[in-house]
């Protein structure tokens, strides 16, 4: 009997990329924007100016992006991540200036049954 895990918020997961790269030379900016523009291109979208985030459709998902972005890594500055569930990220709260906004909704998971 094959058993299928319907997807749910517990399951889900949204995995963030921060970093801290230098800009003093030619060299630096240039490393700092192809990282940035490899983020994008591997499905990630800019939460802040050096905050990225995507949304996976299971932790195993996240996992193949994470190795992809360690394969990227620029050879200065600090690159830090972080995995959470679907659950977690619908708690965050986001402010601009003292408005309260809500965030986008997560992408429509395809599911087969």
């Amino acid at each position: 009997m094959i058993r299928f895990e319907r997807l749910n918020a517990y399951r889900l997961m949204w995995l963030f990329v921060f970093f801290d790269l230098p800009t003093e030379t030619k060299t630096d900016r240039k490393n700092y924007a192809q990282f940035r523009k490899r983020l994008q291109k591997d499905g990630f979208s800019m939460m802040q100016y050096s905050v990225y985030v995507r949304h996976c459709a299971s932790a195993e998902s996240a996992d193949v992006h994470k190795k992809r972005v360690r394969k990227m890594l620029p050879p200065k500055g600090q690159v830090s991540m972080m995995m959470i569930t679907d659950k977690q990220y619908g708690l965050m709260e986001n402010f601009w200036a003292k408005t309260r906004r809500e965030l986008p909704p997560a992408p429509n998971q395809l599911e087969l049954f």
